[in-house]
């Protein structure tokens, strides 16, 4: 199952290039995750998103004017993401204990057969 989370979200008093409303635009920066039955692990890439809420659109980056990217280089260092490496869930830790076991038990037992 992949879910998004939120690293980081901001409201700008900057004004919207669409309606020029100076209190609505907001940058949220999210992160995917997924979650297996064995690990979990987030994903590599960082999503950002400038919605308007004054004109309930969309803001791309093409429409950003100079102060619009200088406020977004900054709330983007303001976004940590979260490590990506794979993280076992409780099941596969089980797991991987319950088959060590059952191998050390199968050794000892054939080194007792010899």
């Amino acid at each position: 199952m992949t879910t998004t989370h939120t690293l980081h979200a901001a409201r700008l008093k900057n004004n919207c290039p669409e309606c020029f409303a100076n209190d609505g635009l907001e940058f949220s920066f999210t992160q995917e995750h997924t979650v297996q039955k064995l690990y979990a692990s987030a994903s590599k890439d960082i999503s950002e998103k400038l919605y308007c809420h004054g004109c309930k659109n969309t803001i791309y980056p093409v429409n950003w004017n100079d102060d619009i990217e200088r406020v977004y280089e900054y709330h983007k260092k303001q976004a940590q993401p979260e490590k990506t490496g794979i993280r076992f869930t409780k099941f596969g830790y089980g797991l991987g204990v319950a088959t060590l076991l059952f191998v050390a038990i199968g050794i000892a037992l054939f080194i007792k057969t010899l």
